[in-house]
Formats: C-alpha cells, sequence, structure tokens
C-alpha cells in the first residue's frame, strides 16, 4: 500500500512519468516537478496560498482573448521571458541584441512602401525612421522582411482598442530592404507606457509595489534568408523607464538617440509644419536558422 512522504512523493511523482516517449518532455517534466516540490518544501507552502496561486493562474487564464494574452505578460514581469531569450542567444558573435517579443505582435503586418506614413489619424509628434539591415561583416541584405510595431501617443497598441477589428492595424508594418537593405517609413514619436493592469498581472503588480511602466520603443521583427530571425525592440535615449522596464526588456546596446530635428521637409519628400525626431538604427543578423515566431494573439 502507498504511503508517501515529503521525502519520496517526488521520486515516485518522477517514476510515473519513466515511460514519456519524448526524452526531452520527459526531462522538462522531471525538472519541473523537482522545482515544484522543492518550492513547496523550502516555502512551507499552506493551503490557502496554494489555492491562492491556482485561483490567479486561473485568473490569468480566463483573462486570455484572442486579442490579449495575459500569460506572455505574467512570463514578462517574472523576468521568465528575458531569460529564455538570454539562454537562446547566448552568443551574438556581433549580431544584433535580441529581448522579447511582447504580447502585442499579432501578425498582420502589410508589405508597406519605404518611407510611408504608418501612423496615418494618429496624434503625435513625427519621427522619422531610417535603418539598414547587414550582416556581421556590414554587407548589405537585399529583401529582408521587416515587422514594425509600437504604441501610441497614450500608451496603447492598435490591437487594444475597441475599434481595432473595425478600423484594422495602425503603427505597425512590413517592410522589406531594398538593394542597399535599407529601409524608412513615417511615425510618431512612442512614448513610455504602463502594461496592463486591469487583470491577475496588474494585481501582483500592484500587491508588490512595483511600478508597471515600459520605456518607450520601437518593436522590429527582421527577417532575411539564411540568418537567424531578430526579435528585438529599438528604445529612446533618455527615457525615465530605462533602468527599470517593468518587463526587463532594456540592453544598451538596443538604445538610440532620437534627434530633434527642424528642417520643414523629411527624409521621403514630405513637407512638416512643426519639428520632427530622426531615429536612425541599423540591425546586424546572426548567420543560421531559427523559428520565426507565430502571434500569440489572433489578427481579426
Amino acid at each position: 500500500m502507498a504511503n508517501f512522504n515529503e521525502h519520496d512523493l517526488t521520486d515516485e511523482v518522477i517514476r510515473s512519468f519513466a515511460n514519456t516517449p519524448n526524452k526531452r518532455l520527459k526531462f522538462l517534466i522531471e525538472e519541473t516537478v523537482k522545482s515544484l516540490h522543492d518550492l513547496v518544501r523550502r516555502t512551507g507552502l499552506t493551503f490557502e496560498e496554494w489555492n491562492q496561486a491556482i485561483e490567479f493562474l486561473t485568473r490569468t487564464g480566463q483573462t486570455c482573448t484572442p486579442l490579449r494574452q495575459e500569460f506572455i505578460l505574467l512570463s514578462d514581469v517574472l523576468g521568465v521571458s528575458m531569460l529564455v531569450d538570454a539562454v537562446n542567444h547566448r552568443e551574438r558573435e556581433g549580431a544584433t541584441e535580441t529581448t522579447v517579443l511582447g504580447p502585442f505582435y499579432v501578425g498582420e503586418h502589410r508589405v508597406t512602401p519605404h518611407g510611408a506614413n504608418i501612423s496615418e489619424g494618429i496624434d503625435g509628434e513625427v519621427m522619422f525612421v531610417q535603418s539598414r539591415v547587414t550582416d556581421l561583416a556590414g554587407k548589405s541584405l537585399a529583401g529582408a522582411e521587416i515587422d514594425v510595431w509600437h504604441a501610441d501617443d497614450d500608451g496603447f497598441y492598435d490591437s487594444q482598442k475597441a475599434d481595432y477589428a473595425t478600423h484594422g492595424p495602425s503603427l505597425r508594418a512590413r517592410f522589406v530592404t531594398d538593394a542597399d537593405g535599407r529601409f524608412s517609413f513615417r511615425t510618431i514619436l512612442p512614448c513610455s507606457y504602463p502594461i496592463p493592469t486591469d487583470g491577475p498581472v496588474g494585481d501582483l503588480i500592484t500587491a508588490t509595489k512595483r511600478h508597471p511602466m515600459r520605456p518607450a520603443h520601437v518593436h522590429f521583427l527582421v527577417k532575411a534568408e539564411g540568418y537567424e530571425p531578430l526579435i528585438t525592440h529599438v528604445f529612446l535615449d533618455g527615457d525615465d523607464y530605462l533602468r527599470s522596464d517593468v518587463v526587463f526588456g532594456v540592453k544598451d546596446e538596443l538604445i538610440a538617440r532620437v534627434e530633434p530635428k527642424s528642417e520643414p521637409v523629411l527624409p521621403n519628400g514630405e513637407r512638416v509644419a512643426s519639428p520632427w525626431h530622426l531615429m536612425t538604427y541599423d540591425f546586424q543578423m546572426k548567420p543560421g536558422a531559427g523559428l520565426v515566431p507565430q502571434p500569440m494573439m489572433a489578427a481579426e
């Protein structure tokens, strides 16, 4: 008759997975069981605390929708997303640094002409982005695809808005580099913003007295044949939250100086009536292969 105690129960649970045919799955389950059981023993976890944890995870799942991924947000604020990123990109060899994908990549990025305005109808200060994609030696990579997305002047992504299904994507697009590896676009100056705090992750942030802010940034997903896909942000220099990003995503190499400009004409030839800002940033790609991330949310 089984009579497990806190010391031999872990071994018995691990033995129950002994016939798992997928060796990697078997290893991951065993390590998860060991870590979870060790946590319970080390902390003397109570029934009430375990029930609270289950309730929190249940609410996290219930908060997820086709346009909201609360589990990604939880992973981000616990630093797990950046840790997974770090262990999978240990050797960059001079390639541009990576960071988290974030919960607002919906995959609906339409190929857009160079110099186009991806912020049509959106209020905010004008920013023009000029960029280039190269290999590690600085050779231009023509035909590379770049998905771009960022929040508006109020700190919201298009997919967070109630009228998203009606009006479709904004402040997001896909560009294809020219023969010199270049692409450019007009948008608005992003601002620092809070992560969504109206769900269980927000409750966690509030209970632990952490601030919910992310520094201003633009997301880039760069894909080129023969190179590892690059998931990264470019952050705006001088932002108040660069050293305390709630999702731990900032790396010094990814901070770009955005220059104020007073010329009345943008690099794409458009005339502007007010001062504007110029962001320049080049991406160096690492040879290899890798999976292109699939959106965790369904674009509608």
